[in-house]
């Protein structure tokens, strides 16, 4: 029997063709392009035979195969694009991809490999299939589909790996990527406006090991603060370095490399890897606030497109301009041009660029008036209510975030409310506000010239503070009502030319003179105190009744009639050497009112009133505090409680004025008979504060 081969041709022969007779060899080539064979697809003209097994080749481009609904045998057949051949049982193809790899490759039918990111199938009708090539932002690495990219964060701005930009709406802390145990998060703050956030920070969080990269160059491990320079050192699987740009952070495994840059305000991630994930989350409150008409977005735009042009268009085949522009122009027609915000957009450009194909594009910045590629106030120091930024004098300066500065820049005030304190006065300054105003701190002083301000390194705030032991030029008044004590910050300045803010901050001290104060005497109580309370100042006001002349034992339970008793009034709060407490006015009533129609005047002008006989002054208008005694006493015809009333007012006793009142000396007379002692139940009383 023929083989299928050899009796188609033979009945072609038959027909009138020319028909090949002979012997077949151990290599036999027989032309067969009168009677061409059409197998699957793909005609042959040549019939290779060999003793061993058939081998056949096509020379002709294979068209793709029509299936027959009948079950047919597996063919012996390999084909992928042009070059095909049947070795063994085996597909063996040399393929004319670009990959060397895959030339010569022998597969059997239903077997699949993945050469450079190629997964390559022969299925079972002997034709190679290929799945898609690595993605238009990936390529092939150690038979990986890789990506290159760099995701930029600058302003309010994340231009996303794959060219988008997301605009930043509000405070908060957003995920930039996640991918295997790798999590970077940047933390978004206001500046001057309270409806525009920029970037404040950078978090990388490394098998829930934290490193906190912040503005000044300051580096974190968890809680613990890193000392860096520019030599990499390894923390936890993480590297570090420092230098005059910025921060960088770089974390590696097997299959990724994820490098964050850090110099400020601009975080840039350069992501090598397999696959990546980037879930932006939002919180916190939105802000609005009002238009910055003094904006001249034309212009802006126009700076802002200079990113289209020469020198930067040396970037453009592998970094888009375009998500930058967009960036600069959206955040630069809302927020005014300080900062150095307009460089920080280029900036951030080019750093994309080198990330991408090392290029500087030399000193380009000297044509736009940006500085060099340097890290933001780089050791700089700014509390959480600050952001730092350059200053009009090109220096670095810490600046009030626009949220904590509205509460005072809405009255109009630098600082605090003045505190007072019994005879201190303190003022504090916020040193941001200060900033915004280009006044420096080291050239304000009080109304006496050696008296300064000092700062708090924390927090910046700048404090003046003055008591009774210096003054600092306090200006004291004192009139019916109350006692003053003014002060002034003011500037000073060395030569004929100011260049600067002028400072004259005025503040002052008011403390009202105390209220009439009434005392009763019913059982027990011993002392009775009173807080004597103002807008301007606080102090405590207390009466206290004592057996003893050094004021040492308190009335415990009971006073007989005639006992001798020391009474004192002392305040809690003021300096002594700056005011002095006088006693005015004490009297005593058998009813609670101090207007009673009954009294007895105990103290009157400030001196012992002679109508009483045993009243005497011990201290009065010397120190914060006075005394006086009498032997005590009832109203005749009455046994029931006895009330004590006093006024007294402040005494400004600085710069040697006098306060003590000037009393005639007059002897002792003895109270009446009715005063005396009866024999009868002794008369038990106790102090009560009534006011």
């Amino acid at each position: 029997m023929l083989h299928p081969l050899l009796y188609l041709c033979a009945i072609i022969g038959m027909a009138g063709a020319q028909t090949y007779i002979g012997s077949f060899g151990n290599n036999t080539v027989v032309n067969i392009s009168s009677c061409p064979i059409t197998y699957y697809g793909q005609q042959f003209e040549k019939l290779y035979v060999s003793r061993n097994k058939p081998t056949a080749r096509a020379d002709t481009k294979v068209s793709k195969p029509v299936r027959s609904t009948q079950q047919r045998k597996k063919p012996n057949l390999c084909r992928f694009d042009s070059v095909y051949e049947l070795v063994s049982g085996l597909c063996v193809c040399n393929l004319t991809v670009t990959s060397r790899h895959l030339s010569g490759m022998t597969l059997m039918y239903n077997e699949s490999r993945v050469v450079d990111c190629v997964n390559v199938t022969c299925d079972d009708a002997a034709v190679f299939n290929t799945s898609a090539p690595c993605g238009p932002m990936e390529h092939c690495e150690n038979n990986t589909c890789m990506v290159d990219l760099v995701c930029t964060v600058t302003g309010p701005t994340v231009v996303e790996f794959d060219g988008t930009n997301n605009y930043i709406p509000d405070r908060c802390a957003y995920t930039l990527l996640n991918f295997s145990d790798v999590v970077v998060s940047g933390k978004f703050r206001e500046r001057r406006r309270q409806d525009m956030s920029f970037l404040n920070s950078v978090a990388l969080s490394v098998n829930n090991t934290y490193f906190y990269l912040e503005q000044g160059g300051i580096v974190r491990l968890n809680s613990s603060l890193q000392t860096l320079n520019s030599s990499a050192q390894d923390f936890d699987g993480v590297e570090l370095s420092k230098d005059h740009t910025g921060v960088t952070a770089k974390s590696s495994d097997s299959n990724f490399d994820i490098t964050v840059f850090f110099d400020g305000y601009t975080a840039q991630i350069h992501f090598k890897g397999p696959d990546l994930c980037v879930s932006p989350s939002s919180c916190d409150v939105q802000y609005n606030d009002t238009t910055d008409s003094t904006i001249n977005c034309t212009l802006m735009t126009e700076r802002c497109n200079v990113l289209a042009e020469a020198p930067f268009t040396a970037c453009h085949n592998h970094t888009d301009p375009n998500p930058y522009i967009t960036a600069c122009n959206d955040t630069m027609c809302k927020y005014p041009s300080v900062d150095g915000l307009y460089c920080q957009f280029l900036h951030a450009y080019v750093k994309a660029c080198n990330l991408h194909a090392y290029s500087t594009l030399g000193n380009w910045w000297t044509n736009y008036g940006c500085s060099p590629p340097k890290a933001l106030c780089q050791d700089k120091f700014c509390s959480d209510h600050e952001f730092c930024a350059v200053a009009s004098s090109t220096d670095e300066a810490c600046f009030c975030r626009a949220i904590f500065a509205s509460s005072y820049t809405s009255n109009d005030t630098l600082g605090e409310v003045t505190e007072c304190m019994g005879s201190t006065a303190r003022v504090t300054l916020v040193g941001c506000l200060l900033e915004e105003k280009g006044i420096n701190y080291t050239n304000l002083h009080m109304n006496d010239a050696n008296c300064t301000g000092r700062k708090d390194e924390q927090d910046h705030r700048v404090t003046f503070i003055f008591d009774s032991s210096d003054t600092c030029g306090a200006v004291i008044t004192t009139n019916g009502s109350h006692l003053s004590y003014a002060n002034s910050i003011v500037s000073s300045f060395n030569g004929s030319v100011v260049r600067e803010y002028v400072a004259n901050i005025s503040f002052s001290c008011h403390f009202f003179h105390p209220d009439n104060e009434t005392m009763s005497f019913i059982i027990k109580d011993n002392s009775v105190v009173t807080e004597v309370t103002s807008v301007f100042g606080n102090y405590t006001l207390s009466m206290k009744v004592y057996t003893d002349s050094i004021h040492t034992r308190l009335v415990e339970s009971e006073v007989e009639l005639n006992q001798k008793i020391w009474v004192m009034l002392e305040t809690e709060g003021l300096e002594g050497g700056f005011v002095t407490l006088v006693i005015d006015h004490c009297w005593a009533t058998n009813e609670s009112s101090s207007n009673a129609n009954l009294t007895h005047d105990l103290i009157v002008d400030s001196c012992a009133s002679s109508a009483d006989g045993t009243a005497e002054v011990i201290v009065n208008g010397e120190k914060t505090w006075s005394s006086f005694a009498f032997n005590m006493f009832q109203f005749s015809g009455y046994s029931g409680d006895i009330f004590l009333h006093c006024q007294l007012h402040l005494c400004d006793s600085a710069n040697n004025r006098t306060c003590t009142p000037t009393c005639p000396v007059s002897k002792r007379r003895r109270r009446s008979s009715r005063m005396q002692y009866v024999n009868e139940a002794p008369a038990f009383i106790t102090m009560i504060w009534s006011n």
